[in-house]
């Protein structure tokens, strides 16, 4: 069996099994009735869209399915900085020095899904909020501003954040 092939058939099951259990969260019933309609609806779906749902060139399943130990870091490593930068909003806010700018820097992470993590990440962080997300390259508006250098910036705002994510999905 040629290695397209067997991706194609592991990106099928992975975008069935994903559907799945969306459709089990979602009628949150183990009817037999309901099972077969999800079973099938969603390996029709799957079968439909899953070039849409998984790109050929995410070709690893490691660019797709996360490591759970790395995933366990990462989220905590997301609260932390969650409610660090919560205080320091609230901080720059009574202090009335705020700095708000548009800064534009890259990140180093291959995979689609990990960028899209990183992006809302950096969104779901206050003070932050990313704009685009354009192939490798970020646009954020940031709140606390402090230089100009972009790749200082993007270092600042992406943080720890993008290490822990490059581990997640390798």
């Amino acid at each position: 069996m040629r290695a397209t092939t067997l991706w194609s058939i592991t990106r099928v099951a992975i975008t069935f099994v994903v559907l799945f259990i969306l459709w089990l969260l979602f009628t949150f019933s183990l009817d037999l009735f309901s099972l077969i309609a999800g079973l099938t609806g969603s390996l029709g779906i799957s079968l439909i869209t899953y070039k849409v749902f998984i790109p050929a060139h995410d070709a690893s399943r490691n660019g797709f399915i996360p490591r759970p130990l790395f995933l366990f870091f990462f989220l905590a490593v997301l609260l932390y900085q969650l409610y660090s930068s919560s205080i320091k909003m609230l901080i720059t806010i009574i202090k009335g020095n705020p700095n708000p700018k548009i800064v534009h820097f890259r990140t180093r992470i291959r995979s689609d899904l990990a960028r899209m993590v990183l992006s809302n990440s950096i969104t779901f962080t206050p003070g932050t909020i990313t704009l685009d997300l354009n192939d490798d390259h970020l646009t954020v508006h940031w709140f606390f501003c402090n230089t100009n250098h972009s790749k200082l910036a993007g270092e600042i705002v992406k943080g720890q954040l993008e290490k822990h994510i490059q581990r997640v999905w390798v």
